[in-house]
Protein backbone atom coordinates (compact mmCIF):
# COMPACT_ATOMS: atom_id res chain seq x y z
CA UNK A 1 0.00 0.00 0.00
CA UNK A 2 1.63 3.22 -1.18
CA UNK A 3 0.19 6.42 0.27
CA UNK A 4 0.87 9.87 -1.12
CA UNK A 5 1.16 11.81 2.15
CA UNK A 6 1.18 15.13 0.31
CA UNK A 7 -2.51 14.73 -0.59
CA UNK A 8 -3.94 12.47 2.11
CA UNK A 9 -5.85 13.85 5.09
CA UNK A 10 -6.20 11.93 8.38
CA UNK A 11 -9.45 11.85 10.37
CA UNK A 12 -9.83 10.48 13.92
CA UNK A 13 -13.20 9.19 15.10
CA UNK A 14 -13.88 10.42 18.65
CA UNK A 15 -14.80 7.87 21.29
CA UNK A 16 -14.56 4.08 21.20
CA UNK A 17 -15.37 1.82 18.26
CA UNK A 18 -16.41 -1.82 18.34
CA UNK A 19 -13.36 -3.52 16.81
CA UNK A 20 -15.54 -6.32 15.42
CA UNK A 21 -16.86 -3.89 12.83
CA UNK A 22 -15.45 -4.56 9.38
CA UNK A 23 -14.46 -2.09 6.67
CA UNK A 24 -17.85 -1.95 5.01
CA UNK A 25 -19.59 -1.03 8.29
CA UNK A 26 -16.94 1.58 9.05
CA UNK A 27 -17.36 2.98 5.54
CA UNK A 28 -21.08 3.40 6.19
CA UNK A 29 -20.25 5.30 9.40
CA UNK A 30 -17.87 7.61 7.52
CA UNK A 31 -20.54 8.33 4.92
CA UNK A 32 -23.56 8.73 7.20
CA UNK A 33 -22.09 10.24 10.37
CA UNK A 34 -19.04 12.13 9.12
CA UNK A 35 -20.55 13.03 5.74
CA UNK A 36 -17.32 12.03 4.03
CA UNK A 37 -16.54 9.76 1.11
CA UNK A 38 -14.72 6.73 2.51
CA UNK A 39 -13.31 6.12 -0.98
CA UNK A 40 -11.60 9.49 -1.16
CA UNK A 41 -8.15 8.07 -0.41
CA UNK A 42 -8.01 9.73 3.00
CA UNK A 43 -7.31 7.84 6.25
CA UNK A 44 -9.99 7.26 8.88
CA UNK A 45 -8.74 6.00 12.25
CA UNK A 46 -10.87 4.20 14.85
CA UNK A 47 -9.83 3.27 18.38
CA UNK A 48 -10.98 0.42 20.65
CA UNK A 49 -12.56 0.95 24.06
CA UNK A 50 -9.39 -0.01 25.96
CA UNK A 51 -7.27 2.26 23.72
CA UNK A 52 -4.97 -0.65 22.80
CA UNK A 53 -6.19 -1.27 19.26
CA UNK A 54 -6.77 0.96 16.28
CA UNK A 55 -8.27 0.24 12.90
CA UNK A 56 -7.41 2.32 9.85
CA UNK A 57 -9.81 2.64 6.94
CA UNK A 58 -8.05 3.39 3.68
CA UNK A 59 -9.04 2.64 0.12
CA UNK A 60 -6.13 1.91 -2.22
CA UNK A 61 -8.25 1.71 -5.39
CA UNK A 62 -8.03 -2.06 -5.78
CA UNK A 63 -7.52 -3.49 -9.29
CA UNK A 64 -4.57 -5.79 -8.54
CA UNK A 65 -4.76 -8.78 -10.88
CA UNK A 66 -3.85 -12.24 -9.54
CA UNK A 67 -3.17 -13.61 -13.01
CA UNK A 68 -0.66 -12.95 -15.78
CA UNK A 69 -2.74 -10.34 -17.57
CA UNK A 70 -1.75 -8.45 -20.71
CA UNK A 71 -3.94 -5.50 -19.74
CA UNK A 72 -1.84 -3.97 -16.93
CA UNK A 73 1.42 -4.27 -15.01
CA UNK A 74 -0.54 -3.97 -11.76
CA UNK A 75 -0.56 -7.73 -11.32
CA UNK A 76 1.38 -10.72 -10.01
CA UNK A 77 3.98 -10.25 -12.71
CA UNK A 78 5.10 -7.11 -10.85
CA UNK A 79 5.14 -8.88 -7.48
CA UNK A 80 7.89 -10.91 -5.77
CA UNK A 81 5.69 -14.03 -5.95
CA UNK A 82 7.78 -16.59 -7.85
CA UNK A 83 9.87 -13.68 -9.10
CA UNK A 84 6.94 -12.30 -11.06
CA UNK A 85 6.24 -15.57 -12.84
CA UNK A 86 3.52 -16.78 -10.46
CA UNK A 87 -0.11 -17.09 -11.45
CA UNK A 88 -2.56 -17.50 -8.58
CA UNK A 89 -5.56 -18.03 -10.87
CA UNK A 90 -3.81 -20.81 -12.81
CA UNK A 91 -2.83 -22.55 -9.58
CA UNK A 92 -6.36 -22.20 -8.24
CA UNK A 93 -7.88 -23.72 -11.37
CA UNK A 94 -5.36 -26.57 -11.37
CA UNK A 95 -6.18 -27.39 -7.74
CA UNK A 96 -9.93 -27.40 -8.41
CA UNK A 97 -9.48 -29.71 -11.40
CA UNK A 98 -7.26 -32.03 -9.39
CA UNK A 99 -9.99 -32.60 -6.82
CA UNK A 100 -12.93 -32.56 -9.24
CA UNK A 101 -14.32 -29.26 -7.98
CA UNK A 102 -16.17 -26.75 -10.12
CA UNK A 103 -14.84 -23.21 -9.87
CA UNK A 104 -15.80 -19.60 -10.45
CA UNK A 105 -14.15 -16.19 -10.81
CA UNK A 106 -14.73 -12.89 -8.99
CA UNK A 107 -13.94 -9.86 -11.16
CA UNK A 108 -15.43 -6.66 -9.83
CA UNK A 109 -16.00 -4.03 -12.52
CA UNK A 110 -15.11 -1.30 -10.03
CA UNK A 111 -11.39 -0.87 -10.71
CA UNK A 112 -10.58 2.80 -10.26
CA UNK A 113 -6.89 2.02 -10.08
CA UNK A 114 -6.94 1.62 -13.85
CA UNK A 115 -6.13 4.88 -15.69
CA UNK A 116 -8.79 3.88 -18.23
CA UNK A 117 -11.52 4.26 -15.61
CA UNK A 118 -11.84 7.98 -16.37
CA UNK A 119 -12.85 7.13 -19.95
CA UNK A 120 -16.02 5.03 -19.93
CA UNK A 121 -15.55 3.52 -23.39
CA UNK A 122 -11.88 2.77 -22.82
CA UNK A 123 -12.55 1.24 -19.44
CA UNK A 124 -15.39 -0.96 -20.67
CA UNK A 125 -13.06 -2.35 -23.34
CA UNK A 126 -10.29 -2.77 -20.75
CA UNK A 127 -12.59 -4.71 -18.42
CA UNK A 128 -13.98 -6.83 -21.25
CA UNK A 129 -10.41 -7.77 -22.19
CA UNK A 130 -9.68 -8.89 -18.63
CA UNK A 131 -12.89 -10.88 -18.53
CA UNK A 132 -12.01 -12.56 -21.84
CA UNK A 133 -8.57 -13.51 -20.49
CA UNK A 134 -10.02 -15.23 -17.44
CA UNK A 135 -12.78 -17.02 -19.31
CA UNK A 136 -10.69 -18.24 -22.26
CA UNK A 137 -7.15 -18.77 -20.93
CA UNK A 138 -7.97 -20.34 -17.58
CA UNK A 139 -10.97 -22.51 -18.39
CA UNK A 140 -12.22 -24.77 -21.13
CA UNK A 141 -15.37 -23.81 -22.97
CA UNK A 142 -18.33 -23.69 -20.56
CA UNK A 143 -16.24 -24.97 -17.64
CA UNK A 144 -16.71 -22.00 -15.28
CA UNK A 145 -19.52 -22.54 -12.79
CA UNK A 146 -20.10 -19.01 -11.45
CA UNK A 147 -19.03 -15.43 -12.12
CA UNK A 148 -19.27 -12.76 -9.41
CA UNK A 149 -19.76 -9.18 -10.60
CA UNK A 150 -19.90 -7.44 -7.26
CA UNK A 151 -19.04 -3.83 -8.00
CA UNK A 152 -20.36 -2.78 -4.59
CA UNK A 153 -20.37 0.99 -4.38
CA UNK A 154 -19.82 1.71 -8.04
CA UNK A 155 -21.42 5.09 -7.38
CA UNK A 156 -23.96 4.87 -10.17
CA UNK A 157 -21.41 4.03 -12.84
CA UNK A 158 -23.14 2.40 -15.83
CA UNK A 159 -21.09 -0.31 -17.49
CA UNK A 160 -21.49 -1.85 -20.92
CA UNK A 161 -23.10 -5.04 -19.69
CA UNK A 162 -24.14 -5.99 -23.22
CA UNK A 163 -20.46 -6.10 -24.19
CA UNK A 164 -19.58 -8.11 -21.09
CA UNK A 165 -22.46 -10.54 -21.65
CA UNK A 166 -21.18 -11.07 -25.19
CA UNK A 167 -17.81 -12.14 -23.77
CA UNK A 168 -19.50 -14.48 -21.30
CA UNK A 169 -21.70 -16.05 -23.97
CA UNK A 170 -18.68 -16.55 -26.21
CA UNK A 171 -16.62 -18.50 -23.67
CA UNK A 172 -18.79 -19.51 -20.68
CA UNK A 173 -22.49 -19.32 -21.63
CA UNK A 174 -23.52 -21.73 -18.88
CA UNK A 175 -21.90 -19.83 -16.00
CA UNK A 176 -24.14 -18.59 -13.21
CA UNK A 177 -23.93 -14.79 -13.01
CA UNK A 178 -24.00 -13.08 -9.61
CA UNK A 179 -25.39 -9.53 -9.83
CA UNK A 180 -24.66 -7.51 -13.03
CA UNK A 181 -27.35 -6.21 -15.38
CA UNK A 182 -28.15 -9.80 -16.37
CA UNK A 183 -28.02 -11.80 -13.14
CA UNK A 184 -29.02 -15.44 -12.88
CA UNK A 185 -28.35 -15.46 -9.14
CA UNK A 186 -28.72 -12.58 -6.69
CA UNK A 187 -27.43 -11.33 -3.37
CA UNK A 188 -29.85 -12.15 -0.57
CA UNK A 189 -29.47 -8.68 0.98
CA UNK A 190 -27.36 -9.48 4.04
CA UNK A 191 -24.05 -11.12 4.91
CA UNK A 192 -25.39 -13.12 7.84
CA UNK A 193 -26.08 -16.37 5.97
CA UNK A 194 -29.86 -16.53 6.18
CA UNK A 195 -32.67 -15.91 3.71
CA UNK A 196 -35.72 -13.86 4.70
CA UNK A 197 -38.90 -15.86 4.27
CA UNK A 198 -40.88 -16.20 2.07
CA UNK A 199 -38.19 -16.44 -0.59
CA UNK A 200 -39.05 -16.28 -4.29
CA UNK A 201 -36.77 -17.18 -7.19
CA UNK A 202 -38.81 -15.17 -9.67
CA UNK A 203 -38.10 -11.48 -9.06
CA UNK A 204 -38.74 -8.21 -10.86
CA UNK A 205 -35.83 -6.29 -12.36
CA UNK A 206 -36.52 -3.09 -14.26
CA UNK A 207 -40.12 -4.15 -14.78
CA UNK A 208 -39.18 -7.59 -16.12
CA UNK A 209 -39.53 -10.86 -14.26
CA UNK A 210 -36.33 -12.90 -14.11
CA UNK A 211 -35.37 -16.19 -12.46
CA UNK A 212 -32.63 -15.35 -9.95
CA UNK A 213 -32.28 -17.54 -6.85
CA UNK A 214 -30.78 -15.95 -3.76
CA UNK A 215 -27.20 -16.56 -2.61
CA UNK A 216 -26.43 -16.18 1.10
CA UNK A 217 -22.83 -15.26 1.89
CA UNK A 218 -21.43 -15.46 5.42
CA UNK A 219 -17.94 -15.97 6.92
CA UNK A 220 -17.42 -19.01 9.12
CA UNK A 221 -15.75 -16.57 11.55
CA UNK A 222 -18.47 -14.07 12.37
CA UNK A 223 -17.61 -10.57 11.00
CA UNK A 224 -14.26 -11.77 9.56
CA UNK A 225 -13.84 -12.49 5.84
CA UNK A 226 -10.05 -12.80 6.04
CA UNK A 227 -7.66 -14.76 8.23
CA UNK A 228 -6.03 -12.81 11.09
CA UNK A 229 -3.06 -13.38 13.38
CA UNK A 230 -1.53 -11.45 16.30
CA UNK A 231 -3.94 -9.36 18.37
CA UNK A 232 -6.56 -9.55 15.63
CA UNK A 233 -6.08 -13.31 15.69
CA UNK A 234 -7.52 -13.43 19.21
CA UNK A 235 -10.81 -11.93 18.06
CA UNK A 236 -10.66 -14.04 14.92
CA UNK A 237 -10.36 -17.32 16.79
CA UNK A 238 -13.21 -16.66 19.22
CA UNK A 239 -15.63 -15.72 16.43
CA UNK A 240 -15.58 -19.18 14.83
CA UNK A 241 -19.27 -20.01 14.59
CA UNK A 242 -20.50 -23.12 16.37
CA UNK A 243 -21.72 -26.20 14.54
CA UNK A 244 -25.19 -25.55 15.95
CA UNK A 245 -25.20 -22.00 14.57
CA UNK A 246 -23.94 -23.13 11.15
CA UNK A 247 -26.63 -25.79 10.92
CA UNK A 248 -29.20 -23.12 11.78
CA UNK A 249 -27.84 -20.98 8.92
CA UNK A 250 -28.08 -23.96 6.58
CA UNK A 251 -31.70 -24.53 7.54
CA UNK A 252 -32.51 -20.83 7.05
CA UNK A 253 -30.73 -20.49 3.71
CA UNK A 254 -30.86 -23.81 1.86
CA UNK A 255 -33.93 -24.61 3.93
CA UNK A 256 -35.53 -21.44 2.58
CA UNK A 257 -34.81 -22.37 -1.02
CA UNK A 258 -31.57 -20.41 -1.42
CA UNK A 259 -27.85 -21.19 -1.81
CA UNK A 260 -25.44 -20.96 1.13
CA UNK A 261 -22.03 -19.46 0.37
CA UNK A 262 -19.88 -20.15 3.44
CA UNK A 263 -16.62 -18.19 3.43
CA UNK A 264 -13.56 -20.01 4.78
CA UNK A 265 -10.47 -17.80 4.72
CA UNK A 266 -7.10 -19.33 3.90
CA UNK A 267 -4.07 -18.57 6.03
CA UNK A 268 -1.07 -16.65 4.69
CA UNK A 269 0.33 -20.06 3.70
CA UNK A 270 -2.62 -20.62 1.41
CA UNK A 271 -4.06 -23.35 3.63
CA UNK A 272 -7.21 -23.68 5.73
CA UNK A 273 -6.77 -23.82 9.49
CA UNK A 274 -7.35 -27.17 11.19
CA UNK A 275 -10.04 -25.63 13.42
CA UNK A 276 -11.98 -24.37 10.40
CA UNK A 277 -11.66 -27.72 8.63
CA UNK A 278 -12.88 -29.55 11.71
CA UNK A 279 -15.89 -27.21 12.00
CA UNK A 280 -16.82 -27.60 8.32
CA UNK A 281 -16.62 -31.39 8.59
CA UNK A 282 -18.79 -31.25 11.70
CA UNK A 283 -21.33 -29.14 9.80
CA UNK A 284 -21.48 -31.65 6.96
CA UNK A 285 -21.77 -34.58 9.36
CA UNK A 286 -24.67 -32.98 11.23
CA UNK A 287 -26.53 -32.11 8.02
CA UNK A 288 -26.15 -35.72 6.86
CA UNK A 289 -27.24 -37.04 10.26
CA UNK A 290 -30.39 -34.98 10.13
CA UNK A 291 -31.39 -35.20 6.49
CA UNK A 292 -29.75 -38.16 4.73
CA UNK A 293 -32.25 -40.79 5.87
CA UNK A 294 -35.94 -39.83 5.89
CA UNK A 295 -38.60 -41.88 7.63
CA UNK A 296 -40.51 -41.89 4.35
CA UNK A 297 -40.55 -40.04 1.03
CA UNK A 298 -42.95 -39.47 -1.84
CA UNK A 299 -43.50 -37.21 -4.85
CA UNK A 300 -46.43 -36.20 -6.98
CA UNK A 301 -48.64 -33.41 -8.27
CA UNK A 302 -51.88 -31.76 -7.26
CA UNK A 303 -53.13 -29.69 -4.34
CA UNK A 304 -52.90 -32.59 -1.86
CA UNK A 305 -50.17 -35.17 -1.47
CA UNK A 306 -50.18 -37.89 1.19
CA UNK A 307 -47.11 -39.44 2.75
CA UNK A 308 -47.83 -42.72 4.56
CA UNK A 309 -45.30 -43.98 7.13
CA UNK A 310 -44.33 -47.65 7.51
CA UNK A 311 -45.78 -47.61 11.04
CA UNK A 312 -46.94 -44.80 13.34
CA UNK A 313 -43.77 -42.80 13.97
CA UNK A 314 -42.66 -39.69 15.79
CA UNK A 315 -42.10 -36.88 13.27
CA UNK A 316 -40.76 -33.39 13.96
CA UNK A 317 -39.69 -32.14 10.52
CA UNK A 318 -40.57 -32.33 6.84
CA UNK A 319 -38.59 -31.25 3.78
CA UNK A 320 -40.43 -30.16 0.65
CA UNK A 321 -39.10 -29.55 -2.85
CA UNK A 322 -40.88 -28.37 -5.97
CA UNK A 323 -39.85 -29.37 -9.47
CA UNK A 324 -38.43 -25.95 -10.28
CA UNK A 325 -37.85 -26.89 -13.92
CA UNK A 326 -41.56 -26.04 -14.11
CA UNK A 327 -41.18 -22.93 -11.96
CA UNK A 328 -42.27 -22.36 -8.37
CA UNK A 329 -46.02 -22.70 -8.28
CA UNK A 330 -46.93 -23.02 -4.60
CA UNK A 331 -47.95 -19.76 -2.92
CA UNK A 332 -49.39 -21.08 0.35
CA UNK A 333 -49.58 -24.50 1.93
CA UNK A 334 -49.93 -26.42 5.19
CA UNK A 335 -48.76 -29.72 6.66
CA UNK A 336 -51.26 -32.08 8.24
CA UNK A 337 -50.94 -35.32 10.19
CA UNK A 338 -53.44 -38.14 10.39
CA UNK A 339 -55.12 -38.61 13.77
CA UNK A 340 -57.63 -41.46 13.72
CA UNK A 341 -59.87 -40.78 10.74
CA UNK A 342 -59.16 -37.04 10.76
CA UNK A 343 -56.41 -34.82 9.42
CA UNK A 344 -55.00 -32.21 11.82
CA UNK A 345 -52.95 -29.21 10.79
CA UNK A 346 -49.41 -29.10 12.21
CA UNK A 347 -48.05 -26.01 13.92
CA UNK A 348 -44.68 -25.32 12.30
CA UNK A 349 -41.86 -23.07 13.48
CA UNK A 350 -42.20 -20.82 10.42
CA UNK A 351 -44.79 -19.67 7.94
CA UNK A 352 -45.69 -22.04 5.10
CA UNK A 353 -45.76 -19.92 1.96
CA UNK A 354 -42.99 -20.53 -0.59
CA UNK A 355 -41.33 -23.89 -1.31
CA UNK A 356 -39.22 -23.57 -4.46
CA UNK A 357 -36.03 -25.61 -4.48
CA UNK A 358 -36.38 -26.61 -0.82
CA UNK A 359 -38.27 -25.75 2.35
CA UNK A 360 -37.40 -27.25 5.71
CA UNK A 361 -40.35 -27.14 8.11
CA UNK A 362 -39.82 -28.05 11.76
CA UNK A 363 -42.77 -28.92 13.97
CA UNK A 364 -43.43 -27.03 17.20
CA UNK A 365 -43.56 -30.41 18.96
CA UNK A 366 -42.90 -33.99 17.78
CA UNK A 367 -46.06 -35.79 16.62
CA UNK A 368 -46.62 -39.52 16.35
CA UNK A 369 -48.70 -40.31 13.28
CA UNK A 370 -49.21 -43.00 10.61
CA UNK A 371 -49.27 -40.47 7.75
CA UNK A 372 -48.73 -36.85 6.74
CA UNK A 373 -50.34 -34.70 4.09
CA UNK A 374 -49.30 -31.63 2.14
CA UNK A 375 -52.21 -29.32 1.38
CA UNK A 376 -51.64 -26.49 -1.10
CA UNK A 377 -54.03 -23.61 -0.46
CA UNK A 378 -52.78 -21.27 -3.20
CA UNK A 379 -50.83 -21.96 -6.41
CA UNK A 380 -50.27 -20.35 -9.78
CA UNK A 381 -50.70 -23.72 -11.55
CA UNK A 382 -50.89 -27.38 -10.61
CA UNK A 383 -48.18 -27.95 -7.95
CA UNK A 384 -45.48 -30.44 -8.92
CA UNK A 385 -43.75 -31.77 -5.81
CA UNK A 386 -40.37 -33.29 -6.55
CA UNK A 387 -39.95 -34.57 -2.99
CA UNK A 388 -41.95 -34.70 0.26
CA UNK A 389 -39.90 -36.25 3.09
CA UNK A 390 -40.56 -36.80 6.80
CA UNK A 391 -37.90 -36.84 9.54
CA UNK A 392 -37.22 -37.23 13.22
CA UNK A 393 -34.13 -35.02 13.66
Amino acid sequence: MNIDWTTVQVYLKPGATDMRKQMYTLSVYVAEEMKHNALSGNLYIFCSKNRKLIKVLYWDRNGFCLWQTDTTDYSVKSSPYKNGAGDVVAEFVAACRKFGMRFGFYLSPWDRHAPEYADKLAYDQYYAAQLAELLSRYADYNEVFELWFDGAGSEGRVYDWDMFLGVINQYQPGAVRFQSAYPTIRWVGNEKGYTPYPNWNLISQDGTEIWAPAECDVPIHLYHWFHHTGLWGIAYRITLQSTKKLVDLYEKSVGHGANLLLNIAPTTDGLFSKRDIKRVLALGAEIRRRYDTPLAETAGSGITLELPLPTPMSVNCVVLQEDITEGERVRKYSIEVKSGVNWVRVQTSEQTISIGHKKIDKFAIPITTPALRLVVAEATAEPIIRSFRAYQI
